[in-house]
């Protein structure tokens, strides 16, 4: 591709971001677009008084009209740049993959200077997450470097997200390269689990909660476990191989509570110590709660409860709730580990939600530690929007 002809100018003054290296161009700071680009062309971008600010992908349909790939005007977005960005995303991810560990995520979007693309290895397979205009245009390429760069021969794409539709892209399930991939085996930290990438949640498996399954298996040494939410039973298997006393896991998806099953099935634990239900969390809490069950640690990963703005106010209720009654089921003394995946919901806003839940719950608790996405999922200092994931560890007094 030859470089960029087309343009975008800025409104003066609104030039600040791009220079900060925010990457996201909005519809409304730009003045005039120049040379009729195409979704998915590179533009440039230029401030009022013409001075160059960065090379960008154009999506004319979607609010965010431009994500950055360079703010280097002597650089080309092509097959070559693309590689090169991919190799380094990897290459940055290698200490994570090894006997013991054979799934996370290797391209992370924004954070890894490839906006809108996911990559998630799982075993030999690779799943991608195509999520706006700039590498829907360069799917063939992208895929061509994946396939060059970790020799795998299968690629599946799991471009079945609404913010697509933002960008004026139809979702997408199917193979990439190779044939579609039936459950694939993974292992982390020792523990075997079976993933369906073609229809399970996310890309699979939930990769960002590796660091914090691990914390829940220090934890979880003689307790009495309560996983909602489990979906396949990561948190729940983490639990069991901490030494757990009993694991009750709770989601409503019977296909998820199956292959919960299944991953326990594959692994060496005691399976008396584990019941599974396919329930409602919020019925199934109130409920615990009124056969005076109690638990020493309660694991909340609840589902994106808020995936807009206009979500919020609905989504810190639900929030509220749950977390209410998780203080209301926990000893004293017992640990809460809770989290909102709610890209919308700041960690600042989930703390005080959380904070008034254990009001509410006549309960005094402190925060522990606070958590976040695993290494794979890194959030750049210029793009705090990549911090989706929020945690925290809290103790009841």
């Amino acid at each position: 591709m030859p470089p960029a002809v087309s343009r975008i100018v800025l409104k003066p003054g609104r030039e600040k971001a791009l220079r900060h290296r925010h990457p996201w161009v909005f519809s409304g700071a730009i003045a005039s677009v120049e040379g009729g680009p195409a979704s998915g062309d590179s533009v440039e971008v230029r401030d009022a008084n013409g001075s160059f600010l960065a090379l960008a992908a154009y999506s004319p349909e979607s609010q965010i009209r431009a994500r950055a790939w360079t703010y280097r005007e002597a650089e080309t977005v092509d097959a070559g740049f693309l590689r090169e960005r991919l190799a380094a995303a990897i290459g940055r991810r290698s200490a994570m993959l090894d006997a013991g560990h054979t799934a996370c995520r290797l391209v992370h979007a924004e954070s890894d200077g490839l906006p809108g693309l996911v990559v998630d290895r799982y075993g030999e397979v690779l799943v991608v997450q195509v999520l706006s205009a700039g590498p829907e245009r360069w799917k063939d390429e992208i895929v061509a470097a994946l396939a060059s760069i970790t020799g795998l021969k299968t690629v599946f794409e799991r471009s079945d997200v609404e913010v697509r539709t933002l960008e004026g892209l139809a979702p997408r399930i199917g193979a990439m390269l190779g044939a579609a991939p039936g459950p694939v085996a993974i292992v982390e930290d020792a523990i075997k689990y079976e993933v369906n990438v073609v229809s399970g949640q996310k890309t699979g498996f939930y990769l960002d909660q590796r660091d914090n399954r691990r914390i829940v298996r220090d934890l979880a040494a003689g307790a009495e476990v309560l996983n909602a939410f489990c979906y396949t039973g990561g948190f729940s298997l983490a639990a069991l191989a901490g030494g757990a006393k009993s694991v009750l896991s709770i989601d409503s998806s019977e296909e998820a509570i199956r292959q919960a099953g299944s991953n326990l099935a594959m692994n060496a634990f005691d399976a008396s110590l584990a019941e599974f239900r396919d329930a409602d969390v919020f019925e199934t809490v109130r409920k615990l709660r009124d056969q005076g069950r109690q638990f020493d640690l309660i694991i909340l990963d609840p589902p994106k409860f808020a995936p807009t703005e206009r979500h919020v106010e609905k989504a810190a209720r639900a929030y509220k709730d749950v977390n209410l009654w998780a203080f209301k089921l926990l000893r004293p003394g017992g640990r809460l580990v809770t989290f909102s995946c709610s890209g919308a919901v700041s960690r600042d806003l989930f703390q005080k939600i959380v904070a008034g839940a254990a009001v509410d719950a006549g309960v005094d608790a402190a925060i522990e530690r606070p958590l976040a996405a695993s290494a794979d999922h890194p959030v750049s200092l210029t793009f705090p929007e990549g911090e989706y994931l929020k945690g925290l560890q809290i103790r009841r007094a």
